[in-house]
């Protein structure tokens, strides 16, 4: 019997939930994509109700949802904290494939953010501490300086992780699929629940 191509075939229309979908969609991205293939787009709103959105790395992934960490006196800290909702999309240009992902926010716990800051490198720990992140800079002077500060207090100790940074976890009510097909005649699945402790509910949608 002749095996489909997953990349060419509308198989993925029939998972049962969205996780070990994305999963799959992820390792597959990781050997076709040159950089970041855990890249996404964080889409937050603002205290006026203007949407606001950057790209950041998603660094945790589980069934309760997808984790990044940033420093919460940032702007998508501060809209965060304001509206802990979000929006996610994952663009694999390689794979002509697309996820969109929906929910409301929140923070990981103080063990996760001590675990996650541990694993990385320490020049990345010291920056955490030196920029003040989506404040005015005077120069690239300044930023060196307090880069220079941090480096010389831990110089001889490990670096802690600083009370203004921490992740936070978007815990999808609502993740949908797209995968280019000719003619714009595309897949797309979205995987429905109306809270984090329910079932999904999957509905093929038209391109």
């Amino acid at each position: 019997m002749e095996t489909q191509n997953p990349l060419t075939s509308g198989d993925f229309t029939a998972a049962a939930e969205p996780f070990r979908l994305f999963s799959e969609w992820l390792e597959d991205a990781k050997k076709s994509e040159p950089n970041d293939p855990h890249a996404m787009t964080l889409a937050t709103v603002d205290a006026d109700g203007l949407p606001d959105a950057r790209m950041v790395l998603m660094n945790g992934l589980d069934e309760r949802g997808f984790v990044f960490f940033t420093n919460t006196e940032s702007n998508k800290g501060l809209e965060l904290a304001v509206n802990p909702k979000a929006a996610l999309v994952f663009h694999w240009k390689s794979l002509r494939r697309q996820v969109r992902v929906r929910g409301p926010v929140e923070r990981v716990t103080d063990a996760e953010a001590d675990a996650y800051f541990a694993t990385r490198p320490r020049l990345s720990q010291i920056g955490a501490w030196a920029s003040q992140q989506s404040r005015p800079l005077e120069g690239r002077f300044a930023l060196e300086a307090a880069v220079a500060t941090t480096t010389a207090r831990y110089a001889v100790s490990t670096v802690p992780r600083p009370p203004h940074w921490t992740g936070f976890r978007i815990l999808p009510v609502q993740i949908e699929f797209w995968h280019d097909r000719p003619f714009r005649l595309h897949d797309r699945i979205v995987f429905k629940r109306s809270t984090q402790d329910a079932g999904w509910d999957r509905t093929r949608l038209y391109p």
